[in-house]
């Protein structure tokens, strides 16, 4: 398997020893984090009074160098545990100063589980980094009428659940909602509403953010608009988001699902463009799965109607038009919560049978709706049941005019479909196999006219593949980076740069 691991050298078991003393600062000389016991604790510059601690013992440091997709590894030597913004301000002010890398990790999960969810070491520091736990900000700040204001480290399970005490919701919530949302926001944060409100960047009205000079800046449309465009989606390249202000809408008692499965591609790919094409659903999303008997593909369509007061969508009205061969369909009424916290029994149900803490090689990208059709057959060709394990393939279309950030880069046409293929491979599977796979097919959906997404697991990725990717937006990029961090101390696990 892909590893980026670094050793264990001799000053890093120096560090070992740390757990029951307090750090006092960085040995530039001897590339170590210094305790007053320590022979050249004379060489550390001391660190800044911190609100929060610092922490550099093996057994902290250890569950921040892995994140949820279990192929990479990082090598932080320490662990920033905030006690207010302040000290991200001071700590990253250091990190330059001593030529450390920084990176915010979200910790999403729960129930003890919590790590970042990047998938391919995005969020991972080299060794001696430092990495800053996203959990030590997690205060919802204020719920407004028509918008919350929350620290990154808050979950979207929790601003949820407390919009929802308020007859609110955010408009875009991802399907999985234990992530933080300054993780999100760092990438975009898609889900089944992306036709209706775009990405979760697109609903975010102000950033409070920590660039790489050390400044704290409130940024938005229109106030510091170059770093506000490019802090979302940006891939936390300018600055660490420590503060937001997202959009929230009144949420609807219950939801009709209507799930249709259809065993032609060409009739699941326009029933699911008229679908949204004409608005008839508050949400929806497709999927590419293994039919019930593992003999081949067959193809999903989920449509999500909201009640509107104690209304029921009319169920008819909603399938009108649609083609009629399709293999099978459900129909269900679920209370809002419920449907969208489904992933949930998901969660459980992966972890019971040991595929949640297995290497998940995903692959994410935006592919043209001219060739949905061209890469979806591709798929099926190329993947059998084993390369997505207890996964699931996403395929869904949404209007690329609704994705106004510009880092969040789209194809040149104005309807996309994401292409989500979220691997849980069995413990045993051939890693390095399908990281193989994600390449090829990342190269032959380049070709097509596809951007990818940040998240997901995408080998060898080299700068000038990025500088593709980004297109005519790489300029903003670099001129950003330029900008807002000239030293290039924050996150480098992207590699966008090298």
């Amino acid at each position: 398997m892909r590893t980026s691991s670094t050793p264990i050298t001799r000053r890093r078991s120096i560090l070992g020893g740390l757990a029951a003393a307090t750090v006092i600062g960085w040995s530039t000389s001897h590339q170590a984090w210094a305790r007053e016991s320590d022979s050249f604790a004379h060489t550390a510059a001391s660190l800044p009074a911190l609100d929060g601690t610092l922490e550099t013992s093996a057994g902290v440091t250890s569950t921040f160098n892995h994140d949820f997709g279990h192929m990479v590894t990082g090598a932080c030597w320490a662990v920033l545990r905030p006690g207010s913004v302040r000290d991200i301000v001071k700590m990253v002010d250091y990190a330059r100063a001593h030529r450390l890398k920084i990176a915010m990790n979200g910790r999403g999960g729960q129930n003890g589980d919590e790590e970042s969810h990047s998938c391919y070491g995005q969020a991972q520091v080299p060794q001696g980094g430092i990495a800053i736990d996203a959990r030590g900000l997690t205060k919802i700040v204020r719920i407004g009428s028509s918008s919350a204001v929350v620290e990154a480290g808050v979950t979207w399970a929790q601003l949820t659940d407390a919009a929802l005490a308020r007859g609110l919701t955010p408009p875009a919530l991802t399907d999985y909602l234990h992530l933080s949302i300054g993780g999100t926001l760092s990438v975009g944060g898609i889900g089944s509403t992306v036709a209706r409100y775009g990405l979760q960047i697109d609903t975010v009205k102000s950033l409070d953010i920590v660039t790489g000079n050390g400044d704290l800046i409130t940024a938005s449309p229109h106030c510091h608009a170059a770093l506000f465009n490019t802090a979302l989606g940006g891939g936390g390249q300018v600055g660490i988001i420590v503060r937001a202000e997202v959009a929230l809408i009144p949420a609807p008692p219950k939801m009709t699902v209507f799930t249709l499965y259809y065993n032609d591609v060409s009739a699941f790919l326009a029933d699911s463009e008229k679908l949204m094409a004409e608005k008839r659903f508050e949400g929806q999303v497709g999927e590419i799965a293994r039919t019930p008997d593992d003999s081949g593909w067959w193809y999903k369509l989920e449509g999500q109607a909201y009640w509107r007061g104690g209304t029921a969508p009319d169920r008819t009205a909603l399938l009108t038009g649609l083609h009629d061969e399709r293999a099978s369909a459900t129909i269900e009424d679920l209370p809002f919560r419920e449907a969208v916290f489904r992933t949930d029994g998901d969660e459980a149900w992966l972890k019971e049978n040991d595929f949640w803490g297995q290497p998940k090689p995903w692959l994410s990208l935006f592919v043209p709706a001219s060739k949905a059709k061209a890469f979806a057959d591709l798929l099926t060709a190329e993947l059998n049941g084993d390369d997505l394990g207890a996964g699931f393939l996403l395929y869904y279309p949404y209007p690329t005019s609704k994705v106004t950030r510009p880092l969040a880069v789209q194809p040149s046409e104005p309807t996309a479909y994401l292409c989500d293929v979220l691997r849980f491979p069995a413990p045993g599977a051939d890693i390095d196999r399908m990281l193989d796979q994600n390449r090829r097919l990342y190269d032959k959906a380049v070709a097509l006219g596809a951007k990818r997404y940040l998240v997901g697991a995408i080998p060898d990725m080299t700068p000038a593949d990025w500088r593709a990717h980004f297109g005519i937006r790489w300029k903003v990029l670099v001129a950003a980076k330029r900008r807002y961090d000239p030293a290039g101390i924050l996150t480098p696990g992207q590699g966008f740069f090298g």
